[in-house]
């Protein structure tokens, strides 16, 4: 039996066994195989163990599992769903996971996207939580009619603060899900940026869900130093590819008439200098009402359905912008890029035509005038 028909168990030395479906299939696999050993924070980053199920650690255990070929099946919900099925026709599909549609597994249903690291070496990971608020307005309402006490959220408010919970809270021994989710947002840095950290995991091995009470714009910084391992080349090119999401929402038909809640930036990079940013997790992405249009900045009051989205968008530029390069670049020419992104803090409005990168690999260029059928390739990274 020949190696190819060996590794793959083909039963025979047929012709049909070539060399061509040898590297393609293997090529397959090999990405694939490039998830299985992180551990993940993140809807697209997973902790694959043999003896264990797979684990979405900064979300609903249970909710993730692998696909065929380097896919990610995530627990089906109809506004997801919808989401995604529009996403794919929008501008923003770029910036946006491939969807592949519902699939069936083990009598459930399950929406099919790709995996997002198979083009990075080791990656380092970050689930940033976007907007000012991580609950919909609905779920104050149904709280309201239906008030529901909830012991596990009561314990993990008194394991940050064991001062905070009323007295009546402490004689329960339990608080409602709007009430933790509301400190939550005031605790972290959410309510006040827009934004907040969810989770790291670095290509070292170092990983961390620690930053349940990070709020301070200098001690986000340092996570974000941290994190990219202070290297000049790697922020410009996340402060890049921030700047032209930004844009391009902006421009956005689906943006404009969404309410956007409990979404992240998934930002990864590599050893090798790869670096990109996508947007991740729309469970709670609900369109608005026909006369209703989001511009995602004005401070969210109820009724308003205002998110935050670009608010935070804005702040976590920013804070990108700020940073101060504790490492040399591997590309020189990304050091200068650095201050360049922080001086040019003006980005195209709603009526500009285009938002590009300025690297010469970059594929990550999105114009107003682009048609929203056409196929765009999500796994677009600055290199």
């Amino acid at each position: 039996m020949c190696g190819c028909c060996e590794e793959f168990q083909v039963l025979s030395c047929s012709k049909r066994c070539t060399m061509k479906f040898h590297l393609q299939t293997d090529q397959q696999i090999s990405s694939w195989r490039k998830i299985r050993n992180m551990v993940h924070w993140s809807p697209f980053v997973q902790s694959f163990r043999k003896r264990y199920p797979w684990v979405q650690l900064a979300g609903h255990q249970g909710s993730f599992q692998a696909g065929d070929f380097g896919t990610i099946l995530k627990k089906h919900t109809v506004k997801e769903e919808k989401a995604l099925t529009k996403l794919m026709t929008d501008i923003l599909r770029p910036y946006i996971p491939e969807y592949k549609g519902v699939v069936e597994r083990n009598s459930e249903k399950h929406v099919q996207m790709q995996d997002l690291l198979g083009d990075f070496d080791n990656p380092s990971v970050m689930d940033c939580k976007i907007g000012t608020r991580t609950y919909l307005e609905e779920e104050l309402k149904k709280a309201r009619e239906k008030p529901k006490l909830r012991k596990d959220m009561y314990q993990k408010m008194i394991e940050i603060d064991p001062k905070e919970p009323t007295p009546e809270e402490h004689a329960l021994g339990a608080i409602t899900k709007p009430r933790y989710m509301q400190w939550r947002e005031h605790v972290s840095s959410s309510a006040t940026m827009g934004f907040r950290i969810e989770g790291i995991k670095k290509g070292d091995g170092h990983s961390s869900r620690d930053y349940k009470t990070v709020r301070d714009r200098e001690q986000i910084k340092d996570c974000f130093n941290m994190f990219s391992d202070g290297d000049a080349g790697i922020q410009a090119k996340y402060i890049r590819r921030l700047k032209a999401i930004r844009a391009t929402l902006e421009s956005s038909e689906f943006f404009l008439k969404h309410e956007v809640i409990g979404s992240s930036l998934l930002f990864v990079h590599d050893k090798n200098g790869k670096a990109s940013i996508w947007m991740i997790d729309f469970g709670k992405t609900t369109p608005l009402a026909e006369d209703l249009t989001n511009d995602h900045r004005t401070p969210w009051v109820e009724g308003n359905h205002e998110d935050g989205y670009l608010f935070g968008l804005d702040c976590l530029i920013d804070t990108w912008s700020e940073l101060k390069p504790q490492s040399v670049s591997s590309s020189p020419s990304e050091t200068n890029l650095i201050s360049t992104d922080a001086t040019s803090s003006s980005v195209p409005s709603s009526s500009s035509t285009t938002a590009t990168t300025s690297s010469p690999n970059s594929v990550v260029t999105t114009t107003t005038a682009q048609s929203s059928t056409t196929k765009s390739n999500s796994t677009e990274v600055l290199s």
